[in-house]
């Protein structure tokens, strides 16, 4: 069962009240109905959802409602739920704002104004048009898939007006309203109340940014090292240079021992050597000690060469 699948099945079993439920069918008959004249029908694989229509069509409009349940053989055989409403059809579209006059309205924000309402009717879309990727096998990413642009456009500014900050694409013949902000989906996860999901995305999220945060420091620390390495290697070359042209004596004895000191550990960083040459000589020094001492080092390298030049 998909991360998708788990929270679909997971906010089929919160309960809600009487304007939410009217919110939430607005949109599962917007975005997943087949609406003719005389009958609407519903169609779903999750017998959860299904029957979280069926309960509440019954329970706000009081009709009947034939379920018919067909088995798919393509690929796999797997169940297809199939809900069929033949009656009060123009009273139900009217009442959930589908149509007006017998005419389709076009979605409306301030159809709900309540923030519980907006809730309702994203949970709504969400059974029927969306999916969240599982974070533990690809990147933060959930999506509502359309028909027109007109519904994604519509969703993104439900979804604005909840603070959440959403896009919309196309792909192939269809529109994708979406979001990957981890932070935001966490967010709709838990507008919708999901706390088993919500717990188990958090736990892969925390997880993830633990483990990006260490592959962070140790691309740093070998960086650093191979900077070190580089630097080290530099100078051993200059202090070689110096004592083959018999200039280490222009040096002060302090300047002499960070030199030794280097041509010894070649591959220690600044700090390290400073510690060093601190633990085993008189020569009490610093890391900015060590780095002034390789400056004058660099001075007098370059004021011998501009001489030979000369």
């Amino acid at each position: 069962m998909t991360f998708s699948t788990r929270l679909k099945e997971e906010i089929t079993e919160y309960n809600s009240d009487i304007l939410e439920k009217r919110a939430e069918l607005s949109a599962i008959l917007r975005y997943d109905a087949k609406i003719e004249k005389n009958k609407i029908t519903i169609t779903s694989e999750n017998a959860k959802i299904i029957r979280r229509i069926y309960s509440y069509l019954k329970e706000i409009f009081g009709i009947d409602i034939k379920i018919v349940v067909r088995n798919q053989k393509r690929f796999r055989i797997k169940q297809i739920y199939i809900l069929e409403i033949k009656e009060k059809i123009n009273y139900i579209l009217e009442s959930l704002y589908l149509f007006e006059k017998g005419k389709k309205k076009k979605a409306n924000e301030n159809y709900f104004e309540a923030f519980q309402e907006k809730i309702a009717y994203l949970k709504g879309t969400f059974l029927t048009t969306g999916s969240i990727n599982d974070p533990s096998t690809s990147g933060y990413h959930l999506e509502f898939v359309f028909l027109n642009k007109t519904d994604a456009d519509f969703i993104k500014l439900i979804l604005k007006s909840l603070k959440l900050d959403a896009k919309v694409i196309k792909r192939g013949n269809r529109y994708m309203t979406y979001i990957k902000s981890a932070e935001a989906i966490s967010d709709i996860i838990k507008m919708f109340q999901a706390v088993n999901s919500l717990f188990y995305f958090e736990d892969i999220r925390i997880y993830r940014d633990h483990k990006n945060m260490v592959n962070r420091l140790n691309n740093c620390e070998i960086a650093n090292q191979e900077k070190t390495t580089t630097t080290g290697m530099k100078q051993i070359e200059d202090i070689t240079y110096l004592k083959e042209n018999n200039l280490m004596d222009l040096f002060d004895e302090h300047t002499k021992i960070v030199l030794e000191y280097r041509y010894k550990y070649p591959e220690s960083s600044y700090a390290e050597l400073a510690e060093i040459i601190s633990l085993e000589t008189d020569y009490k020094i610093g890391k900015s000690g060590i780095n002034h001492h390789f400056i004058k080092m660099k001075k007098l390298m370059n004021q011998y060469e501009n001489n030979l030049q000369k």
